[in-house]
């Protein structure tokens, strides 16, 4: 009878506790990307890896290009301009009057809105011009973002961005926008910052000529009114002027500051735009004082008086103003 063959013993060392697997690996078989010849994680590969991490999750956006839809106007934008035309026709039409009673008082609420409307268009323009500069002078991190997308309730910096300005204009009937926070500087050449920092100021300037104009040509030197929407759109001049005015003064919180901080030590520089929102409120704290914002409003109803080849133009403004602070008469 053949004696049977005695099986060939199995490899006992691949499943045997403690054994090191990848010791059997050849040593190009770890082809990981960031990983050293010892399989220690390579420090420049992880610390990109995470940047890019971040940059991909920032906003919750994916970090993959969506083409030219990543500048595309979002549906909020075109909704908060649907609102602004639709009060807007509201208030030409000034159809509270026709809501109240015969000889009743009527305090008109819907040019409020219409103004605060115009003034969130107005400040998410601003910073739409910040950064559009900044991601043609190399900030590729704010593409598909709110910023550029003009959705203001996207914004990272949504207090200063969206709700300081409108606390700004309802408290003190002046246009002030906060910081643009938002934006990596060290991304950007010294050349390039001073574009970024002067992009906002000039959307806000251009907004402000546009609706100057438009009031110019509804009430043509000679004629006087008294429509709440010319009202307003003469009043969100006023704001849109003073929003570039200030926002460029060297002083930390303000737009102008960018281009002057590379100048100061890197402990400084950075202090202060860690606290630039804290300025740009202590900015607004000094012109709110009566003795500061009564000439500071002032110098604006002149340069309009001065300008402007219609004398009323500084009435409509201060009517608009009225219309919007209406608890305060």
């Amino acid at each position: 009878m053949p004696t049977p063959e005695t099986p060939p013993s199995a490899d006992t060392t691949q499943d045997a506790p403690g054994a090191d697997p990848w010791e059997k690996m050849p040593q190009d078989a770890l082809n990981v990307p960031g990983l050293d010849v010892d399989g220690q994680r390579d420090a420049p590969a992880a610390d990109a890896e995470r940047a890019e991490d971040a940059e991909a999750g920032s906003e919750g956006r994916p970090s993959a290009s969506g083409g030219w839809t990543d500048f595309l106007p979002s549906p909020v934008f075109v909704l908060l301009l649907g609102l602004a035309g639709f009060t807007g026709w509201l208030s030409w039409e000034a159809v509270e009057l026709d809501w109240a009673a015969e000889d009743a008082a009527v305090t008109p609420l819907i040019p409020p809105l219409l103004i605060v409307l115009g003034w969130i268009v107005s400040a998410t323009v601003h910073e739409f011009g910040h950064a559009l500069a900044a991601y043609l002078a190399g900030d590729r991190s704010l593409r598909g973002s709110g910023y550029l997308r003009l959705n203001p309730f996207a914004f990272r910096e949504f207090f200063g961005g969206a709700v300081l300005p409108l606390a700004y204009l309802c408290l003190g009937g002046l246009g002030l926008t906060g910081p643009p926070a938002y934006v990596k500087w060290d991304r950007i050449s010294v050349p390039g910052r001073v574009l970024v920092a002067l992009a906002g100021p000039l959307a806000s300037l251009l907004l402000s000529v546009a609706l100057t104009v438009t009031v110019s040509i509804l009430v043509p030197p000679g004629n006087d009114t008294t429509n709440w929407a010319i009202a307003a759109m003469a009043f969100l001049s006023l704001a849109n002027l003073t929003a570039a005015v200030v926002n460029l003064l060297p002083i930390p919180g303000l737009d102008a500051f960018a281009p002057l901080a590379p100048a100061l030590p890197a402990k400084t520089a950075s202090a202060l735009r860690t606290n630039a929102l804290y300025c740009s409120i202590a900015v607004f704290a000094l012109l709110w004082l009566p003795v500061v914002n009564e000439p500071f409003l002032g110098a604006f109803y002149w340069f309009y008086d001065a300008v402007l080849p219609n004398p009323v133009y500084p009435g409509m403004v201060f009517h608009g103003q009225l219309l919007l602070q209406f608890w305060a008469g």
